[in-house]
């Protein structure tokens, strides 16, 4: 079981006033959802930014292979990001870290509306990547640490939950203002906005009481990348790497193809299609990952994780092989595989903060949350080499990069079970 319990300098979230709680807990919310909105950025613009800038050179084949381009390197910028101003949150604070997070994908983001070139569009996805990856641990270590025991699968459903909300928020403005290849720069300059909220969030956001009880102890100076690795804590940081990366690569690789894949069937004739469906898959999203956290409570953390592995195959495997765009049954399928593949991020949102003792918890969800994104920067470039492989074929690209969730249900087993854990 993880050393969760220390004793350099305890501090009860209590420390704080419900108020302030309250305020954390809906700014950090409100940050997940823009950082949602960078997510479910490219998926929808994509093929039009790519119809856009390479003029008559643009190919489906190679709106495809740019897409997956896109995809590797905003996973890349994340993998990074999070490792590293996860690591910055412990040193410096997680409020701070948090800022500086949202500065980077906010700014970066903007900046998009102003590319000429793939290439230029290729660096910025990485740039924000840095703040995407950044946020996740140190918002929700923050959350964590300010919320009690008994209340924090509610609390981290919710954050998880916002992500989603973005990717869906954005689908419902995509509907009222089509993203086509003459119109798609507004959409960067609306990623722009959160820039505020990052200003808010340096000048304004109460710090966690606990990281704050662990200011001037010696053991916070050390190095956090060095001590996960060390003897008392390598076996959780490998299992938090292994839980994180197989959703991570799933949704990536797999599921985010039905969006281009719709955007391509649809066609010109009917351009809000694509929308839809990146509405329906984040409607299914915004449930399911306020679900995990409260699934992983009731079942316990690895009998729910078994269960999402086997589920989250099947219903990809349904999207891509026993339906396609345009048929009735299409959307439905699209929301139910939404629901069941994001029940995995918030049990992740539950499960990797349990697993890291105060003084490195933001630099262990943070690393094991975006080292998956290394893996799924590889696993996106070869499923872009796969699809150019296969002719352009969608469907049996997902399906037969879904398979990666069922390595769930065998790497589950390697990981405690910390239901009994006291942040």
């Amino acid at each position: 079981m993880p050393i969760l319990n220390e004793t350099e300098g305890q501090s009860n979230p209590q420390s704080l006033s419900s108020s302030s709680r309250m305020f954390v807990l809906v700014v950090v919310f409100a940050a997940l959802v823009f950082d949602g909105v960078e997510l479910g950025l490219m998926p929808i613009a994509s093929l039009s930014v790519s119809q856009s800038l390479l003029g008559n050179a643009y190919t489906p084949a190679l709106g495809g292979d740019w897409f997956a381009r896109f995809t590797a390197s905003l996973m890349l910028g994340a993998a990074i990001g999070g490792i590293a101003l996860g690591s910055l949150g412990d040193r410096i604070g997680r409020t701070r870290a948090m800022g500086i997070s949202i500065l980077f994908y906010s700014v970066f983001a903007a900046m998009g509306a102003w590319t000429r070139t793939q290439e230029q569009m290729l660096a910025l996805r990485f740039l924000v990547g840095l703040g995407v990856g950044g946020l996740w641990p140190n918002g929700i270590a923050l959350v964590a640490e300010c919320w009690p025991g008994a209340k924090r699968p509610l609390v981290s459903g919710a954050m998880m939950a916002g992500l989603n909300t973005g990717i869906l928020l954005l689908s419902q403005l995509a509907r009222l203002w089509p993203v086509t290849p003459d119109s798609w720069r507004w959409i960067f300059y609306l990623a722009g906005v959160p820039a505020l909220l990052g200003v808010l969030v340096l000048v304004a956001l109460p710090e966690s009481p606990s990281w704050l009880a662990t200011v001037g102890v010696a053991k916070v100076r050390s190095a956090p990348l060095r001590e996960l690795f060390s003897t008392g804590l390598i076996r959780f940081t490998l299992v938090g790497i292994a839980v994180s990366a197989i959703p991570m690569i799933g949704a990536w690789s797999a599921s985010k193809w039905m969006i281009p894949w719709a955007d391509q069937v649809a066609g010109k004739g009917n351009i809000g299609y694509k929308a839809v469906t990146q509405g329906c898959w984040a409607l299914g999203a915004v449930i399911g990952s306020f679900a995990g956290a409260q699934l992983a409570a009731w079942l316990g953390r690895r009998r729910s994780y078994v269960l999402i592995s086997f589920g989250a195959v099947t219903l990809t495997w349904a999207m891509f092989l026993l339906t396609a765009p345009l048929r009735p049954e299409f959307h439905a399928i699209v929301f139910v595989q939404g629901f069941v593949s994001t029940l995995f991020f918030g049990w992740l949102a539950l499960y990797l903060p349990e697993l890291f003792p105060t003084h490195v918890r933001a630099t262990g969800s943070g690393l094991a949350y975006n080292s998956g994104r290394f893996a799924t920067a590889v696993g996106v470039l070869l499923a872009g080499f796969l699809f150019s492989a296969l002719g352009g074929d969608y469907s049996r690209v997902g399906a037969l990069c879904g398979i990666v969730y069922a390595l769930g249900i065998v790497v589950i087993w390697f990981a405690p079970d910390t239901r009994s854990a006291d942040l």
